[in-house]
């Protein structure tokens, strides 16, 4: 008998769609049994907006840099995803609980403003930060 493990997964999540709440936006949940090494969760990330970029952050606890990806897909999404090393497992071991998961995925629309060729990514102490820059908007004059 396995235990299951229910994971909410996010429909990409556009802020600038009147939608109200974003989790309005869910569109499924997977379930998988605790052997599934191939687990996938929702990193917790936060977006701010500064004068000059678009600024994302995620605590990735013992992941390297090296397993995680950043893209931008079409349409100005920007994916986030990582997949952990998976400890080396011994004959012997006998699990009795698998709650880790092993891997992450995320998507945000970028708004038109954002330069999604210069996107830049960082990862220091656990803590992944990705910057991506604002078009600059000079006010009209009049």
């Amino acid at each position: 008998m396995y235990a299951t493990i229910i994971s909410l997964s996010l429909d990409l999540w556009d802020p600038f769609q009147l939608q109200g709440f974003p989790f309005d936006s869910l569109r499924s949940i997977r379930t998988s049994t605790a052997n599934d090494t191939g687990a996938f969760v929702n990193a917790r990330i936060d977006w701010k907006e500064t004068p000059e970029a678009h600024v994302f952050k995620a605590d990735l606890p013992g992941v390297k840099k090296e397993e995680v990806k950043v893209e931008v897909e079409e349409g100005r999404v920007l994916k986030i995803s990582g997949e952990r090393s998976r400890e080396k497992e011994e004959k012997n071991d006998k699990w009795h609980r698998v709650e880790r998961s092993s891997g992450f995925m995320r998507h945000f629309r970028l708004p038109e403003n954002a330069k999604v060729d210069q996107v830049k990514a960082a990862m220091e102490n656990g803590v992944l930060t990705v910057t991506v820059p604002k078009l600059l908007t000079f006010p009209a004059e009049f």
